[in-house]
Order: C-alpha cells, then sequence, then structure tokens
C-alpha cells in the first residue's frame, strides 16, 4: 500500500474532494456552491448563444426585407393574432338520417351476428372491412365472434342523427347494441364503434 504524504498533486486532490466531507457544514455549502453554480450556467449559456452578430453580412447572412420576421417574433403589421382559440362546438347539426348510413348499419348489424364457420377471425373482420372503420376494425381484431349475439330480433333504427355522425340501435337476441357511424373522408358512412345499450 502505497504511502499517503501532505506533498504532492494527490494531496491536494485528496483535501479538494475531501473538504465537502469533513462536516455537516462543508456539506451544505458544497450543496448549494453547486447548485448555485449548475443554475448560473443554465441562465449564462443560453444568452451566450442566443447572442446576434452585430454585422450580418460578417456572419455569412444576407439582408432581409423589412417585412419578414424572425422566429418567435410577432409580425410588426396591423393585423393583431387571436389570444385563445375558439370554443369547439359540441353541438353538431341535427340532421335526419341518411338512406345509405341505415343500408350500412344493416348490412354490419347483419354480417356482425354472422362470424363464418370455425369463427375464424380474419374471415369476419374480412367481411366487416367494406363497413367499418380501420380503427375500429384494429378494435374488432380483439373480439371473439363466438361472444357476439346469434340473430337480429328487429330491425335497425337510428336513434340520433346529426350531419357527420348518426347512431342505429341494433336490437339483438342478447339485448340491444348501439352503432355509431361516421362519414368517412371519402363519403362513405362506416361504423366506428358499438357499445351494448342497457
Amino acid at each position: 500500500m502505497p504511502i499517503r504524504t501532505n506533498r504532492g498533486r494527490a494531496a491536494v486532490y485528496r483535501r479538494l474532494w475531501g473538504w465537502p466531507l469533513r462536516s455537516p457544514r462543508h456539506l451544505a455549502a458544497s450543496i448549494i456552491i453547486f447548485v448555485v453554480l449548475v443554475v448560473s450556467l443554465g441562465v449564462i449559456i443560453p444568452k451566450v448563444l442566443d447572442r446576434k452578430p452585430t454585422d450580418p453580412s460578417a456572419a455569412g447572412q444576407t439582408s432581409t426585407s423589412s417585412q419578414g420576421t424572425q422566429v418567435g417574433q410577432l409580425p410588426s403589421s396591423g393585423t393583431s393574432l387571436p389570444t385563445k382559440l375558439p370554443v369547439p362546438s359540441n353541438s353538431a347539426k341535427a340532421a335526419p338520417p341518411a338512406a345509405d348510413a341505415q343500408l350500412i348499419a344493416e348490412l354490419w348489424a347483419e354480417t356482425w351476428v354472422k362470424p363464418p364457420p370455425n369463427n375464424d377471425v380474419a374471415k369476419w373482420l374480412k367481411q366487416l372491412e367494406e363497413y367499418t372503420t380501420p380503427e375500429f376494425l384494429a378494435q374488432m381484431a380483439t373480439i371473439d365472434p363466438r361472444n357476439v349475439p346469434d340473430k337480429l330480433t328487429d330491425k335497425v333504427k337510428a336513434v340520433k342523427s346529426t350531419t357527420s355522425s348518426i347512431d342505429f340501435e341494433v336490437p339483438t337476441d342478447l339485448g340491444k347494441v348501439r352503432i355509431t357511424l361516421v362519414k368517412a373522408p371519402d363519403g362513405k358512412w362506416r361504423v366506428n364503434s358499438y357499445t351494448k345499450v342497457d
């Protein structure tokens, strides 16, 4: 084992690193100095990095027109920017149910209650794909077709209708189910969800 002396470079380092552990006061002072150092560096470094060159041509930039704005700088024109977004409207305009939406709801319900033989989920989803949104089809991949009702007990009827979505009630042998159809970007109606009605 080497002999420790109070002379030399190692002794200086030992004194520097050992100073915070000599007493609780030294430790507290070391922590405070460290925090002040980190905070001051966090304030000073961004200010130094954000300095703009005094001569734009020296920095390799060409002068821009007076109408150009910097990132984070508001335009100097007389137009004012809105201070907050308008409140979204939760009330869509009521509309009578579309005939093509009624047809899609009926076809989806009939296909939904008749899974293919051997309850093959892939075939069942392929049959429903034409009437279902891709997002909801991905959710339906987790459903076991054996848990789906066996038959419809009455006609599918519209319960709530707006210009962009329609809720239909589907009566089955296991109870009523409410399906929601939405208008897809291509203009066709697609089933987007279903929930069991109490």
